[in-house]
């Protein structure tokens, strides 16, 4: 089993940035790659970022591209996501989700976070 935990969320003015977390472990094959998703009330979740252990290029979405960063650290089984020019459109709920190849939707992921919500206002 792996255990993902998210944090680093909260709520700031349209502008701002903030730096989400997930902590992966045990490191495995499982988390070879690391994808954060977002779901808004109403909403399809929605692929952000994918990252391969730190190997190739990284995906953004369109709505982020730009403005988000996602990383690993390895030695500390940790990706960040960095969330730059945020707008209230970006307001959702933010998950990791970690599975041996990197898919395309919500389905391709076997294991999950909780879940840290972001809020930004106008």
């Amino acid at each position: 089993q792996v255990r993902l935990v998210e944090s680093g969320g909260g709520s700031v003015q349209a502008g701002g940035s903030l730096r989400l977390s997930c902590a992966a472990s045990p490191s495995s094959v499982t988390t070879n790659c690391i994808a954060w998703f977002r779901q808004a009330p109403g909403r399809e979740r929605e692929r952000v970022a994918t990252e391969y252990r730190g190997v190739g290029p990284a995906y953004y979405s369109d709505s982020v591209q730009g403005r988000f960063t996602i990383s690993r650290d390895n030695a500390k089984n940790t990706v960040f996501l960095q969330m730059n020019g945020l707008t209230p459109e970006d307001t959702a709920m933010y998950y990791c989700a970690a599975h041996p190849s990197c898919g395309r939707r919500p389905s391709d992921f076997d294991f999950w976070g909780q879940g840290t919500q972001v809020t930004v206002s106008s």
